[in-house]
């Protein structure tokens, strides 16, 4: 398959996401030339072993040059430092875009160092998994998975299209938000999620009556899940709790006086107010899964997302 779209694709930043991109954009042939920078020399050379590119670079500012489009993939915290070190070497009608988790902070950290004439289009691909790096990426993670646009006011409309495309042409479904908006949703999606897992597992390997070698052997399937969420990239998630305070921590505030609230009920035996909450919540599961964000199999349906993958 080939639907060239671009002359060269600079991807800053080659793990998960990065290297995902990296494969797709050569599988369907998106562009004739792909560029890949990335801090680390390692990191750099494995990226260049598995040939996720055609030029290899330590260079974000070297690795944008010439580019048509430039997709930032780094956390969320090196933002601006990437934004002040590619700058200079942007060309006039360049797409500029992210993949962070968080948006507000990142166009705080970005938009004031893109020249003008680029077109800079902040965005964030709902997808990934527990893993990172180079090694990580794979064809098709980005497929049925929603893209989300938080465009700038007077973000020229060619350019939004011309990404919209591009992200349609790897098989996601493309959205747009305001940025505080976006944050928020997010925070109660994906942070606060991966914040609750983070401290279920910390919890558990506190426990003193219980050790580290019974919370390995005898984890039931929730607490399972919980490890695969805890076992996100630590970086990358310090940087959304510091980058997306303030929805974070209102989301955490509301889950706590809901938790609260189910431990009243467990305390005075009120069955039916833990009913009402246990059936409500099943309800949401299944809309998840009739909305196509996930199958109803077992293990949440991930080994069979794993195998419809291209």
């Amino acid at each position: 398959m080939s639907d060239v779209q671009f002359d060269r694709i600079a991807l800053v930043g080659i793990g998960l996401i990065g290297s995902s991109l990296a494969h797709d954009i050569r599988r369907l042939g998106l562009a004739r030339e792909v560029v890949i920078a990335t801090r680390g020399a390692e990191t750099l050379k494995r990226a260049e072993e598995l040939e996720l590119g055609d030029r290899y670079t330590l260079s974000a500012g070297e690795a944008v040059e010439g580019a048509d489009l430039v997709i930032v993939s780094v956390p969320v915290g090196a933002s601006e430092s990437v934004a002040i070190e590619i700058a200079p070497h942007l060309k006039k009608g360049a797409i500029v875009t992210d993949v962070g988790s968080t948006k507000a902070s990142v166009i705080a950290q970005m938009q004031p160092h893109i020249p003008e004439g680029v077109h800079f289009i902040p965005g964030h691909p709902l997808a990934g998994t527990e893993k990172s790096g180079p090694d990580a990426g794979f064809a098709g993670l980005f497929t049925g998975r929603w893209c989300i646009f938080t465009p700038l006011p007077g973000t020229d409309e060619t350019a939004l299209k011309t990404l919209r495309h591009f992200w349609e042409t790897l098989g996601s479904r493309v959205d747009e938000m305001d940025p505080e908006h976006h944050d928020k949703v997010l925070a109660i999606v994906s942070h606060l999620p991966h914040l609750i897992a983070y401290n279920i597992v910390g919890t558990a390997a506190d426990l003193e009556t219980v050790t580290q070698s019974e919370v390995i052997k005898y984890s039931a399937s929730g607490f399972r899940d919980f490890t695969r969420l805890a076992a996100s990239d630590p970086t990358m998630w310090r940087d959304v709790c510091l980058h997306n305070k303030d929805a974070i921590l209102e989301m955490l505030a509301r889950f706590s006086e809901d938790l609260a609230y189910l431990q009243r009920a467990i305390r005075w035996g009120e069955g039916d107010k833990i009913m009402e909450l246990f059936t409500r919540t099943r309800t949401i599961r299944r809309s998840i899964v009739e909305a196509g964000q996930d199958v109803d199999a077992a293990d949440f349906g991930r080994h069979a997302l794993d195998k419809k993958a291209p």
